[in-house]
């Protein structure tokens, strides 16, 4: 008897579960377009290499057309349907309105879902190619215009609109940094 292909997996998606029987070839971007309806992540290269798909698994960011639907069961996935708050943008999404961070849109998505963690990975010290000074005891290095190329550059944008993409990172990493000042000032 040969195995079987496919198996009903449970995909954890923008806080919500999902059961759904699958080929366990179909990849995350698959099940999340064509099984589910979440069409907000795009299918650009469909190699890995344009970043138009990318979501949040676990709250790292990854390319959804290489990754196994199979492989995120039971993982926590964000797509950019999860990240505003009811009606309230999320400050990436506000900055990248407010400084037209996008052209056709077509990118915008995997972008904004890039910059909320290359925001994360900032703040949590990480450093990039671009940082100078990779010691421990140097600190987390200035988020400045060349980290966050340097940081973004898995997504591609046809329009060429990556001057104010990087404002708009530069601002909602700004925001949010307030916003955490302010949060533990109140605690």
């Amino acid at each position: 008897m040969s195995p079987s292909t496919s198996s009903a997996i449970t995909l954890h998606i923008n806080g919500e579960k999902y059961t759904l029987p699958v080929d366990h070839r179909t990849t995350l971007l698959d099940a999340l377009r064509e099984r589910l309806d979440l069409t907000g992540t795009k299918k650009g290269c469909d190699q890995g290499q344009c970043g138009a798909c990318t979501v949040l698994l676990d709250g790292r960011r990854t390319v959804s057309c290489l990754q196994l639907a199979v492989a995120a069961e039971g993982r926590a996935v964000t797509t950019i349907e999860g990240v505003a708050d009811g009606d309230r943008l999320h400050p990436v999404q506000q900055a990248f309105l407010d400084l037209d961070g996008y052209q056709c849109g077509y990118c915008t998505p995997g972008q904004i879902c890039s910059a909320l963690a290359v925001i994360e990975e900032h703040a949590a010290g990480w450093p990039s190619a671009a940082t100078e000074d990779v010691r421990p005891e140097a600190g987390p290095p200035a988020l400045t215009d060349e980290e966050i190329r340097e940081r973004m550059s898995g997504n591609l944008c046809r329009c060429g609109a990556y001057m104010s993409i990087v404002r708009a990172v530069a601002r909602a990493a700004e925001r949010t940094a307030a916003g955490a000042a302010s949060e533990e000032a109140a605690a």
